[in-house]
């Protein structure tokens, strides 16, 4: 087992040992790449009871400590993720490597051949809370896009995530690349965090994943630049055109199958002119699995008799992420209602309409301004792996360089590549 001993940790000398490292990363080939991801993932399942064994002893503390079960299932436990986390750097294994691909080419009149080229970003810098496999996570989408990162995780992962580190390094050198490209900071005084903020002339990108104190605290102190997201008010919106049959299983799936995830949705928005006979149905349907309702007066006017299930909503409550199984219900009016009201509430993360006509759905779909808008379909779907990225470094809420889950693309920028032949200019 991991000792919790708190250590001093040298934050300069950790981002000039990332800088050195990641700048050896950029020269590996995609086979050397692809050959260490491929030993992580064999690694991982040799030392798979080591890392649960650390991760239980995590995952007791939380339940010592009160912690909500569901957030411990969702954000902790990796019991029933191992394999499937396996499974993911697997993936990753496979998919284009980003670095070094040319694109938007063309020639000048003049001869000269432009073009740009994805190169690394250099080095991340991720502060995360929780969720032990976005150790993981990382470091592999940092190897195969040849950067280095340098991780601060939770304190209620610090032994899986310590475990976790472990096996990453170790593999790293076994296939000779530097153990440097991944590096964590093994303390849990919030001090680090602040030092690592500043640490802009080693680190390139910060990404924060946690909630609104975390994103605020790097927005207003980091020096660097901050990729934030990851913070879902989810919305789906149910048209009066919508299959009422095919929409209850939609919204279950989006509340219940991770409801402390950030693409669980938080609230539903019904059209007046289903409302009466869709909302009982949807809180019989929900309820029975567990999940209670905040609704507004014109929504609890409709659901007389379902009072052991339904609330008032408070005046915060559509402004909610809940991380459990509690979900908000409005009446809207019509599809203006509808886009006010995510317009107002929505973190930009997830939202969506169920709905047979098309001409509501290509309006939703146009003026909905998240980073991903869906049509009939569940908001679980934003996740990396879900959408065919192998895996995700983070969701992304902003618009600038990336929105929504950020794969391996997500994590280049690129250079203009001009070639002459004794060009000059005139």
């Amino acid at each position: 087992m991991i000792d919790m001993i708190e250590t001093k940790i040298d934050l300069v000398e950790m981002g000039k040992q990332a800088k050195a490292a990641g700048i050896k990363l950029a020269q590996a080939t995609t086979e050397q790449k692809n050959a260490a991801i491929m030993a992580i993932a064999d690694a991982l399942e040799a030392n798979r009871e080591t890392i649960l064994a650390a991760n239980k002893q995590d995952v007791d503390e939380a339940r010592t400590n009160g912690t909500d079960e569901i957030w411990i299932k969702d954000r902790l436990d990796l019991v029933k993720r191992m394999t499937g986390m396996i499974e993911d750097v697997r993936k990753v294994a496979t998919l284009p490597d980003p670095v070094g691909k040319s694109f938007d080419e063309h020639t000048l009149d003049n001869g000269l051949k432009v073009s740009k080229r994805r190169t690394p970003l250099g080095v991340l810098g991720v502060i995360y809370e929780a969720r032990p496999n976005v150790t993981i996570d990382v470091a592999v989408l940092a190897i195969k896009s040849g950067n280095a990162a340098i991780m601060r995780g939770g304190k209620e992962a610090m032994r899986s995530n310590l475990a976790m580190i472990k096996v990453l390094r170790e593999t790293l050198e076994s296939c000779g690349l530097p153990a440097d490209i991944i590096q964590y900071i093994e303390s849990t005084d919030r001090k680090y965090v602040g030092e690592m903020l500043r640490l802009h002339q080693y680190i390139d990108l910060i990404i924060p994943r946690g909630g609104n104190d975390l994103h605020k605290l790097c927005r207003e102190n980091s020096t660097i630049p901050v990729i934030t997201g990851g913070i879902g008010v989810c919305h789906l919106f149910v048209d009066e055109s919508a299959d009422l049959d095919a929409a209850l299983p939609v919204i279950h799936n989006a509340k219940t199958q991770r409801p402390a995830t950030c693409n669980a949705v938080e609230t539903i928005l019904v059209h007046e002119k289903v409302a009466a006979a869709f909302l009982p149905r949807l809180v019989d349907y929900l309820g029975k699995d567990g999940v209670t309702f905040r609704a507004e007066p014109q929504a609890l006017a409709l659901l007389k008799g379902h009072e052991d299930k339904v609330q008032l909503a408070g005046k915060d409550d559509f402004d909610t992420e809940w991380y459990a199984l509690i979900l908000s219900l409005k009446v809207v009016n019509g599809l203006d209602e509808a886009i006010e009201h995510i317009r107002q509430h929505s973190t930009q993360h997830s939202d969506g309409i169920l709905t047979r006509d098309m001409t509501n759905a290509n309006r939703f779909l146009d003026e909905i301004d998240s980073a991903a808008v869906y049509l009939n379909a569940s908001t679980r779907f934003t996740d990396g792996g879900a959408l065919g990225l192998g895996a995700e470094i983070a969701v992304s809420t902003q618009k600038l360089h990336a929105r929504g889950p950020m794969g391996l693309e997500e994590l280049t920028t690129y250079k203009w590549v001009i070639i002459g032949d004794g060009h000059i200019r005139p």
